[in-house]
């Protein structure tokens, strides 16, 4: 299973390779647009691209961008609850 991360593409930092800038929950970092460029790379600033790998695989609209980030927000916390949870368990059962 992949997944992506929506990112917000920032900026295009090499039109010849192909290259932009994504935010992605503050950070940021170079990608690959070929796979979502259909026109001008400056058309893409400002989109929201589901980033996998170092490349923008999909572009998607706001808000399928903040529900998706959303539910990635809920998994961690789900995780971090799944982790105290057994960490509890192991020591109502003696183990490390």
């Amino acid at each position: 299973m992949c997944l992506g991360i929506p990112g917000r593409i920032v900026a295009v930092t090499d039109a010849a390779r192909q290259m932009a800038m994504a935010e992605v929950s503050g950070v940021r970092r170079e990608v690959n647009v070929a796979c979502v460029a259909e026109g001008p790379l400056a058309e893409l600033v400002g989109r929201w691209a589901l980033i996998h790998v170092g490349f923008a695989m999909a572009l998607i609209d706001e808000a399928e961008a903040e529900a998706t980030l959303a539910a990635l927000r809920e998994l961690g916390e789900a995780q971090e609850a799944l982790d105290a949870m057994a960490a509890g368990d192991a020591a109502l059962e003696g183990r490390p």
